[in-house]
């Protein structure tokens, strides 16, 4: 008997599936619409000649890939099975007391500090200022808030944060003894995603936890591989006890190391998202929808008319953002993705709304 499961995240095509018997077009989860790279898919089928082994436990030849790529020394990065993985990981190496996250943002930090009773504090975005980070979010920052967890560019809003504020805050967390875990799962989707990153303050705040992952840009979200980088040695030895030891498969490796040379791929996903994120959101605007000015590769929009259902009865999947706390049910998400499927969620979208 199918079970009727209302999900936190997006990306339920196997529900869909199970109800419509077809696939959906999928605009709920902000996964590349490039799909796995042809690289990476040969890499999981030569990786599976040797699945009888247990995978390295440390992630040696994946670790050193990824300090190439992002220009830090490997014993700042610990790999695990995703950007979740490592979320719940670093709550429970820290088990805070107290903790500081804004509304919206992902749901995941939430769920995490909640597995450990810890009190939450949510800074409260302010729909008048298009949901943007200001400068008092520093006064929430205080001696008592064990972690802040902050999201560059924000989800669901797809909005940066500028970079002397990120500065500021990871100071204010560092002289009140405070853990910074700064998300930036999405900044390769930026525009200019070096001026947005602090990978190159690690050392300066020890404090800091950058979390990424490969989910996204290489549209590896079945794959399940993320990582984070920190500066402190005793912070990542924490995050490795609290989790177990062989949290990244062998396929996930080598799929990883694989989609660190797809630099063609990420080109052309950057050049597609370029164009087809003002693209999309002009024709939102046009059809009378509110649209926060995102700079990743999602936008959210608001509607006063429901839409979920009816685009599903389309084929359709979007991201209603009524689970949000800061958000309620005007709120919906929508993937970037091939102009193509832009054009089948705006006719869809004028069909519903004209």
């Amino acid at each position: 008997m199918e079970e009727k499961t209302t999900l936190v995240h997006g990306g339920d095509w196997a529900g869909f599936a199970a109800e419509y018997g077809a696939m959906p077009l999928d605009f709920s989860a902000n996964v590349s619409p490039l799909g796995v790279p042809d690289g990476v898919r040969r890499a999981i089928e030569q990786a599976a000649a040797q699945a009888d082994r247990y995978p390295d436990p440390l992630c040696r030849a994946l670790r050193a890939a990824i300090a190439q790529k992002e220009a830090v020394p490997a014993e700042y990065i610990l790999c695990g099975n995703g950007a979740a993985d490592l979320i719940f990981r670093a709550v429970l190496a820290r088990k805070p007391r107290k903790a500081l996250v804004t509304a919206p943002s992902f749901a995941e930090y939430a769920a995490a500090l909640e597995t450990v009773d810890c009190e939450i504090i949510r800074y409260a975005l302010k729909e008048e200022r298009d949901f943007r980070l200001e400068a008092d979010f520093l006064q929430a920052i205080t001696p008592d808030v064990d972690m802040v967890f902050l999201c560059q560019p924000n989800n669901p809003t797809g909005l940066t944060s500028p970079r002397e504020l990120l500065l500021r805050v990871a100071a204010r967390c560092r002289d009140c003894g405070t853990l910074l875990v700064l998300d930036e799962c999405f900044t390769d989707f930026l525009d200019a995603p070096e001026a947005h990153s602090l990978k190159g303050e690690l050392e300066r705040f020890p404090n800091l936890l950058i979390l990424k992952a490969f989910t996204k840009l290489y549209a590896m979200a079945g794959v399940r591989l993320g990582y984070v980088l920190c500066a402190d040695a005793s912070q990542l030895e924490a995050l490795a006890k609290a989790g177990q030891p062989w949290a990244v498969s062998s396929l996930a490796q080598a799929a990883g190391i694989a989609a660190l040379g797809e630099t063609d791929y990420v080109q052309r996903l950057r050049r597609l998202i370029g164009a087809e994120r003002p693209w999309l959101t002009q024709e939102l605007t046009a059809l009378g929808l509110r649209v926060i000015p995102g700079e990743a590769n999602y936008l959210l929009f608001a509607c006063a008319r429901p839409l979920t259902l009816l685009l599903r009865q389309r084929g359709i999947l979007i991201r209603s953002c009524a689970n949000y706390p800061g958000l309620d049910d005007r709120w919906y998400r929508v993937a970037v993705r091939s102009h193509e499927e832009n054009q089948r969620l705006v006719a869809a979208l004028r069909e519903v709304l004209l």
